[in-house]
């Protein structure tokens, strides 16, 4: 499962469980947006052994309506209640330990892995 354009790709590797972010993520609003958030949906859909990874470390960039998508995965992986998300971004990118923190707090036991 793969979005890919000149700017951004999302991808979900089913070996490993994990969705990647990467490039800068500039949509208009949620209609734009939800292809995107359909393949995080599958994703946990598509997990059974209820381990999922996020990595947002190559996203350069998400404005408020991607924040927004990301928040609404988080919500579904919580009422779930079988998803252990582990979130994985970059400790030097104040923007990334913002939002993560913040999903962390919609879903407590999310694993926060800042390197």
């Amino acid at each position: 499962m793969e979005i890919k354009t000149e700017e951004y790709s999302i991808n979900y590797d089913d070996e490993h469980h994990t969705i990647y972010c990467k490039g800068s993520l500039l949509l208009s609003g949620s209609e734009e947006y939800a292809p995107l958030l359909e393949l995080m949906l599958g994703a946990i859909e598509k997990n059974h052994e209820g381990k999922l990874q996020l990595n947002v470390q190559e996203l350069e960039f998400l404005n408020s309506s991607g924040i927004n998508t990301m928040t609404k995965f988080v919500i579904n992986a919580r009422n779930q209640k079988t998803v252990n998300l582990t979130v994985t971004g970059y400790a030097e990118i104040p923007w990334q330990v913002r939002l993560l923190k913040n999903l962390q707090r919609l879903m407590p036991n999310l694993e926060l892995v800042l390197i």
